[in-house]
């Protein structure tokens, strides 16, 4: 028997639930005309997840939204399928419909465990998504989530973005993602379980501190909370929510800027083309911003701190020069203005292709659309 179904008083972690969740989905999510949009749980069986799930099933049950579910199998656990199974049963018996498990293949990479996992999670939900033509997908990250992300942020040394942590709303590869929980701990999940009568299954990989988020949750944050004293995780969280709009409103500027910089620019076919006088007339915070962006759009990866700044120099020097080398196999020329012309020149960014079979690499066409990628 769940909450839903009881006499007396609702619990107040699951009202604080079911606001949060209303919200998100109202605010982000456009209402069809026809029937209520279509919200899918990513639920992995455990208490963060399985909460959201109770909660948004709810609406479901009132004929306010359609909700259904998505569990991940990501094979690295040895009975990671009948825990799978299990979690999509328990969100039958909540009312979700559909509920759809799909089982992937983690490929290791370059970003560790935890990213090659995260990679594949996510395309498997977009897969999930493209099938049901879901509006949009819940995810159950907490406050005590976001703590880590910013304390980890804050260990690699990072910037605005990264210290505002998990966005509350995002969209990747088509797909919306929401995470109305964000200001609701980690202990009220657990007790929206246990008003719901749920049992969670429990990951022990989150007990696993040889990798870096557990050694955070169970060890950093807990001995920080002790010398510093309570209430850290939310002080955190609350930087990270100062921080996002900061950095929202950054990014959008950084974004006109590159626009502007492009439409100066010569148009050079295979290549990205920068006016040197808009960047340099721009200011440091934002040029340092659009020539990442620039970096990314030309096929490359995120620039680290170090090689930005190096860029950032390069594009403050005259005269023809270059290239200078970006993660991603992105290089960098500075050219003179055309005869006849007056002004600094502009910034020439070419990533090659190398075909296969072909010993000879050409210029990488760019994708103007193509944005940063980052966890959230």
């Amino acid at each position: 028997m769940t909450q839903f179904a009881r006499r007396g008083r609702l619990s107040p972690d699951v009202a604080a639930g079911r606001r949060r969740v209303l919200a998100a989905v109202r605010e982000h999510v456009p209402r069809p005309r026809q029937e209520p949009p279509l919200v899918l749980v990513a639920c992995s069986g455990g208490p963060d997840s399985l909460a959201l799930a109770a909660v948004a099933a709810h609406f479901a049950r009132r004929g306010t939204l359609r909700v259904g579910g998505v569990v991940v199998d990501h094979r690295l656990q040895e009975g990671s399928a009948a825990v799978a199974e299990r979690t999509a049963r328990t969100l039958e018996d909540l009312g979700l419909a559909p509920v759809v498990v799909t089982a992937v293949t983690v490929h290791p990479g370059g970003g560790g465990p935890e990213m090659a996992a995260r990679t594949a999670r996510y395309a498997g939900i977009a897969e999930v998504v493209a099938r049901t033509g879901a509006d949009a997908v819940l995810l159950g990250h907490t406050l005590d989530d976001q703590a880590e992300s910013v304390l980890l942020g804050l260990a690699r040394g990072s910037g605005t973005r990264s210290l505002a942590g998990m966005p509350p709303a995002r969209e990747l590869d088509g797909v919306t993602y929401l995470r109305p929980f964000l200001d609701l701990s980690r202990e009220q999940a657990r007790r929206i379980c246990a008003a719901e009568q749920l049992e969670p299954w429990h990951d022990p990989t989150n007990r696993d501190t040889s990798l870096m988020r557990s050694r955070v949750r169970h060890r950093v944050l807990p001995l920080l909370e002790q010398e510093l004293g309570p209430g850290l995780a939310r002080a955190l969280a609350r930087s990270a929510a100062i921080l996002g709009p900061d950095a929202d409103y950054l990014d959008g500027a950084a974004r006109e800027l590159l626009e502007r910089a492009r439409a100066a620019a010569p148009e050079l076919p295979g290549a990205l083309a920068l006016d040197l006088a808009t960047l340099r007339a721009a200011h440091p915070a934002l040029r340092r911003r659009a020539l990442s962006a620039a970096v990314v759009a030309a096929g490359g990866e995120t620039p680290a701190h170090e090689r930005l700044g190096a860029l950032d120099a390069f594009a403050e020097e005259h005269g023809a020069a270059g290239p200078v080398q970006m993660a991603g196999k992105v290089s960098v020329w500075r050219r003179r203005p055309p005869a006849g012309t007056r002004g600094p020149g502009h910034l020439e960014l070419l990533r090659p292709r190398t075909a296969a079979g072909a010993g000879a690499a050409g210029p990488h066409p760019i994708d103007a659309s193509h944005e940063e990628r980052r966890e959230g």
